[in-house]
């Protein structure tokens, strides 16, 4: 059990660090400091929208317009680390 749950919180925390670098490359892409012309940076961000996306998505939908600000990252990520941390104080055996 305590290995499928360190599996479980390695995929999540390396799912946090990918939502961080899809929100930090969207804002570098609207900012004009990278250009998505570039085949690595099109690549890249191919890559972090087609896994961030699905799991965006619904987040976005049931947010309001909040105009130019899109919140749904910081949602994501305070689920992610309310998860984090119901395995941790929960399902987490104690070692003895």
């Amino acid at each position: 059990m305590r290995a499928v749950l360190d599996v479980v919180m390695l995929a999540l925390n390396i799912y946090t660090w990918i939502l961080i670098a899809s929100a930090v490359l969207s804002w570098l892409i609207a900012f004009n400091v990278v250009n998505t012309r570039n085949q690595f940076v099109a690549a890249v961000w191919d890559f972090l929208y087609r896994v961030t996306e699905p799991a965006l998505r619904p987040i976005r939908n049931m947010l309001p317009n909040l105009g130019g600000i899109d919140i749904s990252p910081i949602i994501l990520l305070l689920i992610i680390f309310f998860i984090e941390r119901l395995i941790v104080y929960y399902l987490y055996p104690i070692a003895i």
